[in-house]
C-alpha cells in the first residue's frame, strides 16, 4: 500500500497528511484528485463517520483509502462540539476558500457557548481509519488525543479550525502558535497517524 487515497477535503488536513507520511514513503491522493467526492457524515460517533468515508473513497476510487474524523470536544459543554465541529456553526462542506469564513463562525460560536463557564477543559480527538478495499472486515483503526483548553481570545496565526484558541498548558502556547514540525510531533492527527503507521510497518513485516 505505497498510493493511499485521503478521504478529505480540507486542505489543512491533507497537508498534515503529506507533511507525516510522505517521508515514509506512501503517496497521498486527496480524492478530489481523482472525482470522488466528500461522503455523507451522518454517524453519532468519529469511528463510523471515518469508516464511512473511507469505504466510499475506497469504492470509488478502486484503491486503499484512509480517512479521519476529528474534533474538538469541551468539557463544559458535554462533549460538543465533538463529531459537529466541523459544522457546529451551521455550515457543512464549505468550499476550501470559504473554510476561513466557516472556521470563524465555528469559534465565535464556541467562545460564546464558553462564555459564562469557568470549566475552559477541552481535548482535540482524532481516528483514522484505513481500509485496503471497500468490503475490508479488518479495517484498521487509530487514534488519538490532545489536551488542552479553549482560550476567550484567539493566539497564533498557524494551523486552521479551533487551533488559534486551543492552548496548551505543557507548552505554554496554542495549537496556531506551533511550527507544524511541533504541532505533527503532539497532535491528536500526530498521535493517531503514529499509530497507524505502526500497524502498516507491522503489515508490511
Amino acid at each position: 500500500m505505497k498510493k493511499l487515497v485521503v478521504a478529505s477535503s480540507n486542505p489543512g488536513k491533507i497537508r498534515e497528511f503529506e507533511q507525516m507520511l510522505t517521508p515514509l514513503g506512501f503517496e497521498i491522493v486527496p480524492q478530489s484528485q481523482l472525482g470522488v467526492a466528500d461522503a455523507d457524515e451522518p454517524h453519532a460517533t468519529f469511528v463510523e463517520n471515518a469508516l464511512a468515508k473511507a469505504r466510499h473513497a475506497s469504492r470509488l476510487s478502486h484503491m486503499p483509502a484512509f480517512a479521519d474524523d476529528s474534533g474538538i470536544c469541551v468539557a463544559a459543554l458535554a462533549g460538543e462540539p465533538g463529531v459537529h465541529s466541523a459544522r457546529y456553526a451551521g455550515v457543512a462542506n464549505a468550499p476550501a476558500q470559504d473554510r476561513a469564513i466557516q472556521d470563524n463562525r465555528n469559534n465565535e460560536k464556541l467562545i460564546a457557548s464558553l462564555s459564562r463557564k469557568r470549566d475552559r477543559r477541552a481535548h482535540y480527538y482524532c481516528v483514522i481509519v484505513l481500509v485496503r478495499n471497500p468490503n475490508d472486515p479488518e479495517p484498521l483503526i487509530a487514534e488519538g488525543r490532545w489536551h488542552g483548553e479553549v482560550l476567550a481570545e484567539a493566539r497564533g496565526s498557524g494551523g486552521f479550525g479551533y487551533d488559534p484558541y486551543f492552548y496548551v498548558p505543557a507548552l505554554g502556547r496554542t495549537a496556531a502558535e506551533l511550527d507544524a514540525s511541533e504541532k505533527n510531533a503532539v497532535s491528536h492527527r500526530g498521535q493517531a497517524l503514529k499509530h497507524l503507521v505502526a500497524r502498516l510497518v507491522e503489515e508490511r513485516a
